[in-house]
């Protein structure tokens, strides 16, 4: 998970969400693969977040200003489209992006989920690809159950400004 708190820089962790998420097209084990945005700042981060991913350039890794390439295969592909296709039946709004691309068969445009829920794939499956659903929370403790809620615990991020709650929110996630 990737954790943004009300009293967080919002424009540092849109930064840190671009890296985090869609670094090597979202192919690495610590990629980010749920968002947690805290419902105060939900639609800020949602809409910077959106800029920043529009901003990224899909193509050729070795073009010249190319941000974001392929996925490792298009079997790859297939299943993060199904990501996307199964949260959007599902009640989710896919911004910044879609699922295919004239590039090619290995290659996915970023997209970004909001208005998901826990019943999603995205919620209960690593996704390897650059799709980034963000989900609600209301307290520190709902988003350290959501953030614990899940068999994989490589890598987890947040942003905060509260000394405090750094601490007590390092201590309480289980990676």
């Amino acid at each position: 998970p990737f954790i943004v708190f009300e009293d967080a820089d919002i424009d540092a962790a849109v930064q840190g969400a671009i890296i985090c998420k869609f670094r090597y097209a979202g192919q690495t084990c610590v990629c980010a693969n749920r968002l947690l945005v805290q419902e105060s700042v939900y639609d800020e981060f949602c809409e910077k977040f959106a800029a920043a991913t529009e901003a990224l350039k899909l193509g050729n890794g070795q073009d010249d200003g190319v941000t974001i390439g392929p996925l490792i295969n298009q079997g790859a592909a297939n299943d993060v489209a199904a990501f996307i296709d199964d949260a959007v039946a599902a009640g989710a709004t896919a911004i910044g992006g879609s699922d295919t691309t004239d590039l090619g068969k290995c290659f996915v445009s970023p997209t970004i989920l909001t208005n998901v829920n826990d019943s999603m794939r995205v919620f209960r499956e690593e996704i390897f690809g650059p799709v980034a659903p963000v989900f609600k929370f209301k307290t520190e403790e709902e988003a350290i159950a959501v953030a614990n809620d899940t068999e994989f615990g490589l890598a987890c991020y947040f942003y905060s400004r509260d000394i405090g709650r750094i601490w007590r929110v390092g201590e309480a996630l289980e990676y």
